[in-house]
């Protein structure tokens, strides 16, 4: 099987081409091909597919098997590669994912995308569609994980997202109590955490522990969702610069739904027998 490994801001993507449906897909070879030590090693197996209804569709599985709703990060990875590679010959079109349809647009030079635009659509804070326990919003909640207070706010930005809201959390921090947020009673489907330290009003440092991952270099809808809720909050505006470990992203709030633009990058490309 040829493979093709991406990264968006270090989130990193195995991504093959099913274009006939003939590929054996399944969770068990997803959990071998992501595997760091054993298999090609990455945070999710992204599969390019025909669609019905959009230019092109994305399926994605995270590094344990486990199925993803959508990914920001993944989402640019893939746009970028069915761009490059001819498979979708305009710079703006749609994907097909599991969270609905998304807008995408292509800033590129000589035939090769420099950065890609996606609208991921509006957040929904309704408890009900995250899924979180409980009825209404989530909006500066104190929780305890722990030995220790936060203050969160929650959302579904294509997948479950909580926003941990401070100002000095450290990498430490994400590893001891991400995991203990992603699987609290409160998010019967669990949840990505994000940790973000608020710089001022248009800056925001995040970390992210990502639901059926762990710990992630970046994540796109994450940093969405970020931007989404400091902005509910009251920390900051309509744009944002999502600062992240290898570089980072740019946040509008548009009427129409949450715009990101950010870098996508191949980084080689191979074949397996896993």
């Amino acid at each position: 099987m040829k493979f093709w490994k991406y990264h968006g801001l270090g989130n990193d993507f195995v991504l093959t081409e099913d274009l006939d449906g003939t590929l054996d897909a399944t969770p068990q070879r997803a959990a071998r091909l992501l595997n760091r030590h054993t298999g090609i090693g990455g945070d999710g197996w992204l599969l390019v597919r025909r669609s019905a209804s959009c230019d092109v569709a994305m399926f994605l599985y995270n590094n344990d098997g486990s199925v993803a709703e959508m990914c920001g990060n993944g989402l640019r990875c893939f746009a970028k590669h069915v761009y490059d590679f001819g498979i979708v010959k305009k710079e703006a079109f749609t994907v097909e994912t599991l969270a609905g349809v998304m807008e995408v647009t292509i800033d590129a030079e000589d035939g090769r995308t420099k950065t890609v635009t996606a609208n991921l659509g509006r957040a929904s804070f309704d408890r009900a569609e995250i899924p979180m326990v409980g009825e209404g919003t989530c909006d500066r909640l104190t929780v305890r994980a722990l030995d220790r207070d936060f203050t969160i706010s929650a959302c579904r930005m294509g997948v479950p997202h909580v926003v941990v809201f401070g100002r000095d959390f450290t990498d430490a921090d994400v590893l001891r109590y991400g995991p203990v947020l992603e699987t609290s009673p409160l998010f019967p489907c669990k949840a990505n955490i994000n940790f973000a330290n608020i710089l001022d009003n248009c800056t925001v440092e995040v970390r992210t522990w990502e639901r059926g991952c762990g710990r992630t270099l970046a994540c796109g809808t994450g940093s969405s969702a970020t931007a989404v809720l400091c902005h509910r909050a009251g920390y900051t505006g309509d744009d944002v610069e999502i600062r992240l470990q290898e570089g980072s992203l740019q946040i509008h709030l548009a009427p129409e739904g949450v715009v990101m633009t950010g870098p996508a990058a191949l980084a080689f490309t191979g074949e397996t027998a896993l």
